[in-house]
């Protein structure tokens, strides 16, 4: 951006107007572009959207907003909505790109338990989550939906690396009670009692970005005495909710066979209050037209992670199915299940599952690259029951947003000019974090 002031004013000021072209999903196709408009943004939220920019000297005026604050994107910029990942667990990051050679539950007892033991170090959890939140971040994630551990202390840890870098993120507490492996669970009380402290840590802090969410890892982790008592904290502070849903073959029948009383998988989370308007379940691969129907009916969302389910070889989710059933549907990289702490990624992993699907159907129609920048945005926005207040860029709406300039040195060369929806597609298909100049969290610059 041209004309930029001082970076520590940057930083700080969260009062400015940004001109140029203006790319966000006002529904689920097509993307809405304006090739020279304004967003207003006025202690962090917008106050104006425009399409043109006739109305500008009247908008500073207004705001009292001077030139040093004005930013003119230049040739290759444009402005778009921050990222949304519905899933990613924080503590795995470490692994990622490690044990695809393994299965879900598998790989989990290899690979995942044996690491996030480790966060019982808070050393060690802190140079972890310090660097998957600054990753994060640099790769566009505005919002992050986080599991951490079954540790308490290092939840808090968590807590106060995503404040202080100032990403907007649901922070998730782990709950492990049945079946857990040798020096990774913890008793029904201590998980509930420890659940209730942090829900009550994290609202007593009064940051309206960092919030906590109720986080039974699985049904194969968690007794029905322990889900409903969670269904109730859910309901009793008003939380969100995430969990795993049939990401896996293996995985749904062993839930099969351990609820031998619940009509399905979905039903396990709705006997105990779990499924609500606020609850996000991870993968959904294998979910019947009658859990579909469940999670319409409730509100509640799935978390599409392509990367990890073609990584760990779960399956093919078919997207599609689910938004014609009226699920909402946001995008996840599940690290490390999935290999890339990118969105970015997980927009190309779900354009290509969505092709590959096609192809054994002649009939059905894969989603387009509008249709996962929407997900990846207001789609995300809306799985976490954020979308009247993030999402896109609407009046009254926090500014959470992204700088792309596809002119950066970086993955990809630009040889002529191109309109800004070719360059959408540019940045969608060929770009990485190098082409993210700058990111905003409710109209601070945090990169």
């Amino acid at each position: 951006m041209s004309g930029q002031p001082h970076s520590q004013k940057t930083n700080y000021n969260t009062t400015f107007i940004i001109v140029g072209p203006i790319v966000h999903s006002e529904k689920i196709s097509p993307l809405t572009i304006i090739e020279n408009g304004l967003i207003a943004v006025v202690k962090g939220k917008i106050v104006a959207v425009e399409n043109t920019t006739a109305n500008l000297e009247k908008i500073k005026e207004q705001y009292s907003i001077t030139d040093d604050f004005v930013y003119t994107l230049g040739e290759g910029e444009f402005v778009m909505p921050g990222l949304v990942d519905t899933h990613i667990h924080a503590p795995q990051y470490p692994n990622a790109g490690l044990g695809y050679d393994k299965q879900l539950l598998d790989w989990l007892q290899i690979y995942t338990f044996p690491l996030e033991k480790k966060y019982s170090d808070l050393d060690f959890a802190t140079k972890v989550y310090e660097a998957i939140v600054k990753k994060t971040l640099a790769n566009g994630t505005t919002t992050a939906t986080y599991f951490a551990t079954i540790h308490l202390s290092s939840s808090e840890v968590l807590a106060d690396i995503v404040a202080r870098l100032g990403q907007r993120a649901f922070i998730g507490k782990v709950n492990m009670n049945y079946d857990t492996p040798e020096g990774y669970g913890e008793t029904t009380e201590e998980s509930y009692q420890n659940t209730e402290d942090f829900i009550k840590l994290l609202k007593s802090q009064d940051n309206d970005l960092v919030m906590p969410i109720i986080t039974p890892r699985f049904a194969l982790s968690c007794d029905m005495e322990l889900m409903k008592k969670l269904g109730d904290l859910a309901s009793q502070y008003d939380v969100h909710v995430q969990t795993h849903i049939s990401e896996n073959r293996g995985e749904v029948a062993a839930v099969a066979q351990l609820y031998p009383d619940c009509k399905n998988y979905a039903d396990v989370y709705d006997k105990a209050k779990l499924l609500t308007k606020k609850t996000v379940l991870a993968h959904g691969v294998y979910l019947l037209d009658d859990e579909l129907a469940v999670l319409a009916a409730r509100g509640s969302s799935v978390s599409h992670c392509p990367n990890s389910n073609t990584s760990l070889k779960s399956g093919l989710c078919d997207v599609r199915r689910l938004i014609n059933a009226g699920v909402k549907v946001g995008l996840g990289t599940d690290v490390s299940g999935g290999y890339s702490p990118s969105i970015l990624d997980t927009i190309r992993n779900t354009l290509d599952v969505s092709i590959h699907i096609s192809f054994k159907d002649e009939n059905y129609v894969p989603l387009t690259y509008h249709e996962a920048f929407y997900l990846a945005t207001l789609g995300g926005a809306t799985a976490v029951a954020l979308d009247d207040k993030i999402g896109n860029f609407k009046v009254n709406k926090d500014f959470d947003a992204l700088i792309v300039n596809m002119m950066n040195p970086g993955p990809i060369d630009i040889l002529q000019p191109y309109k800004t929806e070719a360059l959408v597609q540019k940045f969608l298909y060929n770009g990485d974090d190098r082409n993210i100049s700058k990111v905003f969290v409710a109209g601070r610059q945090v990169k």
